[in-house]
């Protein structure tokens, strides 16, 4: 498929030889949506235009690739989801949301019919991974080619021959580590960077690759799975995952995600009272750049599992001190920083081969809204230094007297 990008009555356009046609003529991007691309994702002609219009749909343009991004979900496809241009159209289809129980006992025998597969969830950030235009491309949650985890991946796994045999596969997986850009978290196993594959799934259609199946797949290609800690029976499962869970929460890890072996049903997350506590320290740190909503689903989720468990006395009160700590003493520290005239911010530590490759990277966050500098490099070791503008913006504001 050969494209060019060209202005026409200032707007963006483009124009390819399409071979998905029936012979092969000239596209232009209004034509392409109107006439191919709702039969690609089989949705309206109509309703793909006033998407585009309303900005959630998107031209990309990143790493040679080029593409239609879809910033927000449309009907049945999914946010994150690229079509992207090349010898031929490929859809990369976005990572489906996955719902979490708050009851592991009622919910998990409504939703689940006879087995339930139980995996680690694992703290880091998910990530695609597919082979486009001959080459491996990392794509983040919202349909973002990471130009670091692109790099990286290659060198954490060897994915030569999976692709060569499996080209029309997107792994998905979770990047994780202490050089982790985006979640930093340790695991002993992991060290500095690694990444575990959780889901295999089929390129346009995304169907998900079963269980056992994929897990096999992996061991085939000495890929690096996410921890499957057994199949059960759903009458025994929720007391099983609530042992787990509490195993996980004394090593400092976030949670599991239970799935119908066949994955004919969506799976669902369930995450440790140590891994709430932590997200409400980070946010807390920076509490104007976090919504609302993302403090109060973190309580609400500890005081479900709270009663679940059936806490009371001496662990209850643990709990609820540990809740406190989280918001109170980061939140603190933040106000004290900004209150000597310094910003809220944080330092992220990548290793990348020259310089242009850290600014590279800073480029992509801020292309994803994110404040981000390059404040130090050396000897390939690049810091990373990211601000929360609208928490240092309004601490100043009501340190100077200004009204909430």
């Amino acid at each position: 498929m050969d494209i060019r990008i060209g202005r026409k009555n200032s707007h963006k356009t483009f124009f390819f030889n399409c071979s998905n046609c029936s012979g092969s003529y000239t596209h232009t991007l209004p034509g392409f949506i109107e006439e191919e691309l709702p039969k690609l994702v089989d949705l309206e002609p109509k309703r793909l235009k006033n998407s585009f219009r309303r900005g959630n749909l998107k031209f990309y343009d990143s790493k040679g690739i080029n593409a239609i991004q879809f910033r927000k979900k449309v009907g049945e496809i999914e946010s994150g989801t690229m079509v992207c241009f090349g010898d031929e159209i490929e859809i990369i289809r976005g990572f489906p949301k996955i719902r979490r129980t708050l009851m592991l006992s009622p919910t998990l025998r409504q939703h689940f019919n006879h087995e339930v597969a139980v995996e680690e969830k694992m703290n880091g950030y998910n990530v695609r991974v597919a082979l486009v235009n001959g080459k491996i491309i990392a794509f983040t949650r919202g349909g973002y080619i990471c130009p670091y985890t692109t790099r990286k991946v290659p060198q954490i796994m060897d994915l030569t021959d999976f692709f060569r045999e499996h080209p029309q596969i997107v792994i998905c997986g979770e990047m994780v580590g202490t050089e982790n850009p985006y979640v930093t978290h340790h695991y002993p196993e992991i060290g500095s960077i690694g990444f575990r594959i959780f889901d295999l799934r089929e390129k346009t259609s995304n169907r998900a690759m079963k269980v056992t199946e994929r897990r096999n797949l992996l061991e085939k290609y000495d890929l690096p799975s996410v921890k499957l800690f057994g199949i059960y029976s759903v009458d025994e499962v929720p007391s099983r995952v609530e042992n787990i869970v509490k195993d996980l929460d004394k090593t400092d890890r976030e949670g599991v995600v239970m799935k119908d072996p066949q994955m004919h049903l969506s799976p669902l997350k369930y995450t440790s009272s140590r891994a709430h506590a932590e997200e409400l320290e980070y946010a807390f740190s920076y509490p104007f750049d976090f919504g609302r909503q993302f403090f109060f689903s973190r309580v609400i989720r500890e005081g479900f599992q709270a009663y679940e468990t059936g806490e009371s006395g001496e662990e209850l009160k643990r709990r609820a001190q540990r809740i406190g700590e989280s918001i109170l003493y980061p939140m603190l520290a933040t106000i004290k920083r900004v209150s000597k005239d310094d910003v809220a911010g944080e330092d992220l530590t990548i290793y990348v081969d020259s310089y242009d490759e850290a600014a590279e990277f800073v480029r992509h966050l801020r292309d994803l809204g994110v404040v981000a500098t390059v404040y130090d490099f050396k000897d390939g070791k690049a810091v990373i230094r990211r601000i929360h503008q609208s928490t240092t913006d309004k601490i100043n504001n009501y340190l100077r007297g200004g009204l909430y």
